[in-house]
């Protein structure tokens, strides 16, 4: 038994619904993390869709998740970089752009996410990184211009369904939950008497 989290919920691969969490957690950081050095980023676009999607923590405990460990992520790829590479290729300039940039969003970001639904936030995250990654598929496959009008119109109204639908749902079990509760709650009173 872990001594914060109960009888059941501990670290050690026994307990469950946080058991299977835990185990989820470590492929998806070791790719993650391959994918982050490897491509200069990716750690949130990998983690953070996984995490939502999988529904066990708000998107404001996902995203400080994420965060908390991209950064001894990013510290290890620097270093890893540095030692392999030197400072060679690193440009300051775009560094503390980067830096000031990210100063500035990160909080403003965190404050924002704790008001947002995990699962609207999810398929948004998602659409996002398919628009900013189309262009790189694209040019890999050497699609010519005209055809990247195409699959842009068909991403944003793939995407445009996709969050439209997930609203839906969010709303119709918002609704079902709430006319559920006063039923729940006059079973309740019947029960006490």
């Amino acid at each position: 038994m872990h001594p914060r989290l109960g009888p059941g919920r501990g670290l050690s691969g026994q307990g469950g619904p946080r058991a299977a969490f835990f185990i989820l957690a470590h492929p998806l950081g070791l790719v993650g993390g391959f994918v982050d050095a490897t491509g200069g980023g990716g750690w949130g676009p990998v983690t953070t869709p996984t995490l939502l999607a999988d529904g066990r923590l708000s998107p404001a405990r996902v995203v400080g998740t994420v965060n908390t460990a991209e950064f001894i992520v990013a510290l290890a790829a620097s270093l890893g970089f540095l030692i392999g590479l030197g400072t060679a290729g690193i440009d300051l300039g775009i560094v503390v752009a980067l830096l000031i940039g990210g100063v500035i969003a990160a909080p403003l970001a965190a404050w924002v996410v704790r008001f947002l639904n995990a699962r609207i936030l999810g398929v948004v995250v998602g659409c996002f990184i398919l628009l900013l990654n189309a262009r790189l598929i694209l040019m890999a496959v050497g699609a010519p211009p005209a055809a990247w009008w195409t699959c842009y119109a068909l991403l944003v109204t793939m995407s445009a369904l996709a969050i439209s639908f997930v609203v839906s749902v969010v709303r119709r079990d918002a609704a079902a939950e709430g006319e559920t509760a006063p039923a729940a709650e006059q079973q309740f009173h019947d029960q006490r008497r």
